[in-house]
């Protein structure tokens, strides 16, 4: 019979209930992507698009993963309301609506990071992407005068 015994210093890791494992920097997260003032003028009237917009902001305010999954529950709240409204006419289309499923998806995908404690670090940065392209789906919208109809009836 072999017995191994081992001594090293150990270390003790003294950890308050209820405080984070790690802190945020949301210093690295990249800004939001602007709309033009002709999007903006429609976006301005869709009052749960506004709702949205403010909740996404907080996210700029984090400090720690528990601040995180509060802000992203919200904002799955948030999108939620603004899945079941009333589009504006002119964003009342596919690629407006599956750049939006792209977001949640990675809001999703940022909560179950937190939920199994897994660095959600890359996942966040995912959702920016994905929240900017559907920032800029607004400007595409917006600046495309071409008429699809004239394309469709030749």
């Amino acid at each position: 019979m072999l017995v191994f015994v081992s001594c090293k210093d150990q270390k003790e890791i003294a950890v308050e209930d209820g405080s984070s494992e790690y802190e945020l920097s949301t210093e690295k997260w990249p800004k939001k992507l602007p709309v033009n003032s002709n999007a903006q003028a429609i976006l301005n009237d869709w009052e749960e698009f506004k709702a949205f917009e403010t909740t996404f902001d907080a996210l700029y305010n984090v400090e720690n993963k528990d601040d995180l999954a509060l802000a992203i529950d919200d904002l799955i709240e948030k999108q939620k309301d603004l899945e079941a409204s009333t589009y504006p006419e002119k964003f009342d289309i596919p690629q407006i609506k599956s750049r939006q499923k792209i977001f949640k998806t990675y809001m999703l995908k940022i909560k179950g990071d937190l939920f199994y404690r897994l660095d959600p670090q890359e996942s966040i940065l995912q959702m920016f992407e994905a929240y900017n392209a559907f920032r800029n789906q607004f400007n595409v919208v917006v600046n495309n005068t071409l008429d699809t109809n004239l394309i469709l009836e030749e």
